[in-house]
């Protein structure tokens, strides 16, 4: 099931040729557009809800911004709240874009999207793109455990996410459940385990007192840290404190080795509303991030997949044909709104 992702870039290094390379690519592109957009005596404006954080994705909106003098302006906030509040404001939303975090986001106002045009959508392989055009992906995360690689190895990990409900994990465990990501997870549990074992395993989990978390990035430093063990986290995470910390930096990532849901590959990606009065100029931003530009971003800046050919990816970034993921579509974690039900029910959301 991993031939899906060979034609993809997932290991190596750039050289200093192909730095400079792409580096006058982005400069010439950048100018031209910008000439560009300059001499059509404005470029108009574009509305964004983002439910990736803006430290994230504000650098290359700003590319963006700066290569096209499109005025966007964004709304940051986590992807089920912004999913909800679109559905909300109704035909009244200010929203032209849609930047979601997780495919669930994007598959509960999956209806409320135009189609994509087939150029677009044909950038990307067909796992990442919704099956009737409706969004995009714009780049790959990987679920993964973080863990303290001081205390642990590999070998005393759990085969599977399945094994975190062993009473020996009590209170070393860290998870973030108001995150669209681990939502996203626990929506492919709720497909490929069925409503009772997913159950099961948030009621195992929970009674092994795990710290709480608002996101991913505490997380991986409190593993570091010592304060926990594990942590349910996106692979990327790690990789930016290895960036700025180096190799002594004491967490690592782990995919397990029997896959199912605890090694699950999502795509962060984008849908156009149908209420949206700037449709050329949000096709416009998704050509951006499908481009080199853009891809190269995601993959040297944030340590996230891309989608696209061509495109190198840092060393160290295991790759996407190395993780036993399960083979779940966009579609079977469409569910968001089921999911959260599930937490509140279960006592983990408020």
């Amino acid at each position: 099931m991993f031939n899906r992702f060979s034609s993809r870039k997932s290991g190596g290094h750039k050289s200093l040729f192909v730095d400079l390379i792409l580096g006058a690519m982005v400069l010439v592109m950048l100018v031209a557009a910008a000439c560009s957009s300059s001499d059509s005596g404005g470029a108009g404006s574009l509305t964004v809800y983002s439910g990736r954080s803006e430290t994230l994705v504000d650098p290359i909106i700003q590319q963006f911004k700066n290569a096209t003098g499109i005025d966007v302006k964004v709304k940051y906030a986590g992807t089920a709240a912004l999913a909800n509040t679109i559905r909300e404001e109704g035909d009244n939303s200010p929203a032209d874009l849609f930047f979601a975090q997780d495919p669930g986001g994007l598959g509960a106002i999956q209806d409320l999207f135009t189609p994509i045009s087939s150029d677009l959508l044909n950038l990307v392989p067909e796992w990442a793109r919704a099956a009737d055009g409706s969004w995009v992906g714009i780049s790959g995360r990987a679920r993964t455990l973080v863990y303290n690689n001081e205390t642990l190895t590999e070998a005393d990990l759990p085969d599977s996410i399945q094994g975190l409900t062993d009473p020996k994990w009590k209170g070393r465990l860290g998870w973030a459940p108001t995150n669209g990501s681990f939502q996203a997870m626990v929506t492919a549990m709720r497909s490929t385990w069925g409503e009772a074992a997913t159950r099961e395993w948030l009621e195992g989990v929970n009674a092994n007192d795990p710290t709480e978390y608002p996101k991913n990035t505490p997380q991986v430093a409190a593993a570091a840290s010592g304060e926990i063990d594990i942590g349910l986290v996106n692979h990327y995470y790690l990789h930016r404190f290895l960036a700025e910390e180096g190799e002594s930096f004491s967490a690592r990532n782990y995919h397990p080795r029997e896959g199912g849901p605890g090694a699950l590959i999502m795509v962060a990606g984008a849908g156009i509303l149908t209420t949206s009065d700037d449709k050329e100029n949000a096709e416009k931003f998704l050509e951006f991030m499908l481009s080199l530009v853009g891809q190269q971003y995601f993959a040297s800046q944030t340590f996230e997949y891309p989608l696209t050919d061509g495109v190198n990816t840092p060393l160290g970034l295991t790759p996407l044909e190395d993780i036993n993921h399960p083979d779940i579509t966009p579609r079977d974690m469409a569910d968001l709104e089921g999911t959260q039900a599930l937490l509140r029910d279960i006592g983990i959301i408020p």
